[in-house]
């Protein structure tokens, strides 16, 4: 058999519209920035992967992208030591500052795009290279947020306000009513800890059988998150990153019964041992974008599972590509604890690069695993350069929820953590 070998590799930044959506850093920006990876073989196949769209990740992309060409998509679990070689890794007067965390952000479009070219020679799905479908179909959770009715200077959005506990069960029935979502989170860190404990409350009334979840992204302090768990304990099935590091969600989790999930305090290597340790966390949230990808994501997911500690996936406002990507990586995983998190729902159906989603539609808060052959999308060209012009016609280059949102709250405070249990008294 001829192997393939990589010839050229495409880097197209994207963007598209994304709501006014509130969190502990700010509030989203008119538009999202993401990276489209196409590598491309010598018989014609084309590997995708997507990744963030800041200007420094763009930047590293396109010098990765180069150092890929003459390798063969099997050589996947050589990309780490390439990357890194290319990129000066470890190196601590290399200019990009690289980390590994970083370096492991770079890698993961490549290694999606490797798998998928893998899956597509072979004629099968990525699921079935990383050891098989453990499930039929991957659970995902309706993602609530606290936002505008509208970026300023706009028209109102589809979605409207939602600014408190009303609004958002109003936004609750509509994620169930239209994708039929299972489980519930709340994107918290935005209000004052009690006003967001009273709106979980409320679901928890409107919706009792719902599984629910609060994330304030380290906000609030031990004192805070020790209190709020007390009162939220009946209503959460865990309980995430309430408040910043391992030494204080440590602390946390010796003085409540509810599980501590993260996507903040073990995102690396290297944060694996003392986080197991110290029992700070008892459910991590993979992420393959910043994790390295499917082999590493599938290796920490095994690391999980030895050690006892439950598994869901974060989500950051994404397209077809990255769904695509979750949903494999969520169908081979073998111990799944929760449903997974997805920013689906909050994006503009014609807006993505792939050419059909169908096969990715959401019902009853999962979707079907799909068996086309690799990740089973495709590029729209067309599409990929409706929103590559979007881009180019945007001044934004890297995400700035902070900067975007004192240009109307000038006072926004943006420390970590930044409530205090006295300033509750």
């Amino acid at each position: 058999m001829t192997v393939p070998v990589i010839t050229d590799v495409r880097i197209t930044p994207v963007a598209f519209a994304d709501p006014p959506l509130l969190n502990a850093a700010g509030v989203h920006e008119p538009l999202v920035l993401r990276s489209i990876v196409e590598v491309r073989t010598d018989t014609g196949l084309t590997g995708l992967g997507e990744t963030y769209g800041d200007a420094d990740i763009l930047a590293l992309l396109r010098r990765a992208g180069e150092a890929v060409i003459g390798a063969t998509p099997y050589q996947v679990g050589r990309l780490f030591p390439v990357l890194a070689a290319a990129l000066g890794a470890g190196d601590p007067d290399a200019p990009t500052g690289m980390t590994r965390k970083l370096l492991a952000t770079i890698v993961a479009p490549f290694d999606t795009a490797f798998h998928d070219l893998q899956g597509q020679i072979a004629g099968v799905p990525v699921w079935a290279l990383l050891g098989g479908r453990q499930r039929d179909a991957v659970d995902y959770s309706g993602y609530l947020f606290y936002k505008w009715d509208r970026h300023p200077g706009a028209q109102p959005d589809a979605w409207g306000a939602a600014l408190d506990a009303e609004a958002i069960v109003a936004q609750a029935q509509r994620m169930i009513g239209t994708w039929g979502f299972r489980s519930l989170k709340l994107k918290g860190g935005v209000f004052p800890p009690d006003q967001e404990a009273e709106a979980i409350e409320r679901l928890h009334e409107a919706f009792p059988e719902v599984p629910l979840r609060i994330d304030p992204n380290g906000t609030w302090d031990v004192r805070t998150a020790v209190r709020i768990a007390s009162r939220l304990e009946r209503a959460l099935e865990y309980y995430e990153d309430p408040t910043p590091g391992i030494t204080a969600m440590a602390e946390v989790a010796q003085k409540t019964s509810l599980p501590l999930a993260t996507n903040m305090c073990v995102v690396e290597q290297g944060h694996i041992n003392e986080g197991f340790r110290r029992d700070a966390v008892q459910v991590v949230l993979i992420d393959h974008h910043y994790w390295g990808g499917f082999r590493p994501s599938m290796q920490l997911a095994a690391t999980c599972a030895a050690m006892n500690v439950g598994i869901s996936m974060h989500s950051n406002s994404h397209l077809g590509i990255s769904l695509a990507a979750m949903l494999h990586l969520g169908a081979s995983v073998e111990k799944l604890d929760y449903a997974l998190d997805t920013h689906w729902p909050w994006k503009r159906a014609e807006d993505d690069v792939v050419a059909d989603t169908s096969h990715l539609t959401i019902r009853k808060g999962a979707i079907t695993v799909p068996d086309r052959p690799g990740l089973g999308v495709e590029i729209d060209e067309s599409r990929l350069q409706r929103l590559h012009e979007a881009y180019t016609e945007t001044t934004i280059r890297r995400r700035d929820d902070t900067g975007y949102i004192r240009q109307f709250q000038p006072d926004f405070d943006s420390r970590l953590p930044r409530w205090f249990e006295e300033d509750a008294r």
